[in-house]
């Protein structure tokens, strides 16, 4: 017969996990998922590179080059919405 649990002692409602303990990233309590940045290498760079254009591999550089694209920590000095819009 199972026991009621007003009967039961504060020991067994005892719960070690709560948000304020989550990964920041991912908010996983009990553990990370998949694509958190603390335990994914791919997500880690890419996280990196968008933070900071400089760590960009020599190879996603010359990817991105050829592609015409122009990955740069510089932040546009004109409207973007009118240069977006221009093209």
């Amino acid at each position: 017969m199972p026991m009621p649990t007003a009967n039961l002692s504060p020991w067994y409602h005892c719960n070690a996990y709560s948000a304020d303990t989550a990964c920041e990233h991912c908010l996983g309590v009990i553990r990370h998922e998949s694509w958190c940045i603390s335990c994914n290498e791919e997500v880690a760079y890419a996280y990196e590179v968008v933070m900071d254009a400089g760590k960009l591999s020599l190879g996603d550089q010359l990817i991105l080059h050829a592609l015409g694209v122009v990955w740069s920590s510089k932040m546009c000095k004109r409207d973007c919405q009118t240069l977006a819009t221009a093209g």
